[in-house]
């Protein structure tokens, strides 16, 4: 039992640590988006084709004003940081309770 244990608290480790990646790419791509970037740069390319499978309906399901701000990537950080403290630490709750 205690295998099963060790590999969920891994799960969760490893879980964590790819949010936590993806979260400073949401960064970059918030950062990179206050300035005029090349579009053919491919730091660029693999940014928004990172991001924008998770940008994009969530940019389509917030209300747009007149507003030149765009709050997505504020949304995607919070989801994150909900995972990184709700699904990661339940994970290595439940895996301590076996």
């Amino acid at each position: 039992m205690f295998a099963l244990s060790n590999f969920i608290i891994a799960l969760a480790k490893v879980i964590d640590i790819v949010l936590t990646v993806y979260l400073w790419i949401i960064v970059a791509r918030a950062l990179i988006s206050w300035v005029n970037p090349d579009p053919y740069n491919k730091i660029v390319i693999f940014l928004y084709r990172v991001t924008e499978p998770v940008l994009g309906p969530i940019r389509r399901m917030l209300p747009r004003h007149s507003l030149p701000i765009d709050f997505s990537p504020l949304i995607v950080l919070l989801i994150i940081i909900f995972l990184q403290y709700f699904l990661v630490q339940t994970l290595i709750q439940a895996a301590r309770s076996f």
